[in-house]
């Protein structure tokens, strides 16, 4: 049944709620097309075939990697981010080990919230090493300091998991 004017206050919650969903999924279509496509700089060397992820995999993988580093240094809790990760990388790495690893960006208070904002800019094409790993190496042009990260993961049980980080915060080139 098809509601109308009439139909009371249910239909009008009806209505008001598809109208939402309408509104938010054209945003999302618009964000995602509006996202900027893998590109490496002129200086790298793509590989050889098709890429091992797609566009939105890759800003995936960065973004919410940075972001829950940025959580983990603000909160002083480093567990969900050796937790989400593979399970090698578990093995090698404690929660304090973390803690310790990134006490320079913890200590400067520097945000990495910029990740989500901004579109990275991988310095070399997503690939997979000799192993089967997957880099993701770029970084997001914030200012004054831009965000520099060098990402490794691993496939485990069909899901790209955290197996290394290095993240760095250099001056930004001149504009």
């Amino acid at each position: 049944m098809i509601p109308t004017m009439n139909d009371g206050p249910k239909a009008g919650r009806r209505r008001a709620w598809l109208a939402f969903l309408l509104v938010a999924a054209s945003l999302s279509a618009g964000a995602l097309a509006r996202q900027a496509p893998l590109q490496a700089r002129p200086a790298a060397q793509p590989p050889a075939g098709a890429l091992p992820i797609s566009n939105e995999q890759a800003l995936y993988l960065a973004r919410s990697t940075l972001l829950r580093l940025n959580d983990a240094n603000r909160s002083g809790n480093y567990t969900v981010l050796r937790d989400l990760a593979a399970p090698d990388f578990q093995a090698k790495n404690t929660a304090a080990d973390l803690a310790q690893s990134f006490t320079d960006l913890r200590r400067r208070n520097f945000d990495l919230f910029g990740a989500a904002l901004l579109a990275p800019q991988f310095s070399v094409l997503p690939a997979l090493d000799a192993s089967g790993k997957l880099r993701l190496k770029g970084s997001f042009p914030t200012r004054p300091l831009r965000i520099e990260f060098d990402l490794l993961f691993q496939s485990v049980g069909g899901r790209w998991r955290l197996y290394g980080i290095s993240v760095a915060t250099p001056q930004a080139p001149p504009a």
